[in-house]
């Protein structure tokens, strides 16, 4: 599993509880850390920004990419909003692990790459993903509208996040 920091960290790690099998170990979780939302000055609310900017990514040079070869990747975010950032992650995870085949000798090895959101907005996307992800290994727990969500782990304490979504709320 590999989550995008730092929506996807909590998501992910729920995931892997509810995939574990009885007697099989824990499923990994890689972490890569892309941005595509930037503060605006005044404005506490964070708006979606141009482009990815990578926080944090795997390391080619150490096992974290030969793990991937040849598996099943779930890619785990916390929402689809215009899909930049997924595109983003797909297309480079992709790029990097034909690398770590390359180096490793282990062309011959076919790596999955799926996806699982928890909301998906119900809007025209920007990015785009390959077809056969969109059209099977794409999954949303939930299709909303395009509208901020307020997750508990954004929030600095709950009574924080239950204001900031009254707020929400009350805008709609």
């Amino acid at each position: 599993m590999v989550a995008i920091g730092g929506g996807g960290y909590v998501p992910a790690r729920i995931l892997r509880s509810f995939l574990k099998k009885p007697g099989s170990p824990n499923i990994p979780i890689q972490a890569i850390g892309l941005s595509l939302y930037e503060a605006l000055g005044t404005d506490p609310v964070e708006q979606p920004g141009t482009k990815v900017t990578r926080t944090q990514w795997l390391d080619l040079s150490s096992l974290e990419m030969a793990n991937l070869i040849g598996k099943n990747i779930l890619i785990v975010d916390e929402v689809d909003d215009t899909r930049t950032t997924l595109e983003y992650a797909v297309r480079e995870l992709e790029k990097d692990v034909i690398e770590a085949q390359k180096k490793t000798g282990r062309e011959g090895e076919k790596t999955t790459f799926s996806i699982f959101v928890l909301h998906n907005k119900d809007k025209t996307k920007k990015g785009k993903l390959p077809e056969d992800i969109v059209q099977g290994r794409y999954e949303a727990a939930r299709t909303v509208g395009d509208e901020w969500i307020c997750y508990p782990w954004e929030a600095m304490d709950i009574d924080e996040h239950d204001r900031l979504s009254r707020e929400a709320e009350s805008k709609q």
